[in-house]
């Protein structure tokens, strides 16, 4: 799933300004590049860190103090990193490894809760990423065409 949601952020990057990403409907809301910080912080320190035994450096109250504009290439860039990360963790897993047990931002979880959180918080926060695409750009995202009858996925990155 997780391979899913990148281009689906990519696309939405791609349609917006530097100033739009960073823009905030109000100071107790979030900008798109703080949550893209806050995705790869939390997939790091949950999967990278957490799973894969890697050092943990993440700063979360950082990653919603941002205010200064970080440039959309330098985001998608961070955010493939991170992602790359994540999936040579995953994919070096074995199946007795999903129920190890892992201690990860003080709570105890088994690599399989981890992964899930993962997922879960990626799904909830592409949503809030791709509402607030749709409201600053006023356009749809299409990522399915219908014109067949069939739904086909067009969210692979059009530029």
């Amino acid at each position: 799933m997780l391979e899913e949601y990148l281009p689906k952020i990519e696309r939405c990057l791609e349609r917006l300004t530097d100033e739009q990403i960073w823009w905030r409907a109000n100071e107790e809301s979030n900008s798109i590049g703080n949550l893209v910080l806050h995705l790869c912080g939390n997939a790091r320190q949950w999967i990278v860190s957490g799973v894969g035994g890697e050092s943990d450096p993440r700063e979360r109250d950082a990653e919603f103090a941002q205010r200064e504009v970080i440039a959309r290439d330098e985001l998608v860039a961070l955010l493939r990193s991170t992602l790359a990360d994540v999936g040579r963790v995953l994919k070096g897993l074995d199946t007795a490894t999903l129920l190890e047990r892992r201690t990860i931002q003080g709570s105890d979880v088994d690599v399989l809760e981890a992964i899930f959180h993962v997922t879960e918080h990626f799904s909830m926060h592409a949503g809030q990423i791709l509402l607030l695409t749709k409201l600053l750009t006023r356009e749809g995202l299409r990522f399915y065409d219908f014109s067949t009858g069939v739904p086909n996925q067009t969210w692979t990155k059009t530029s």
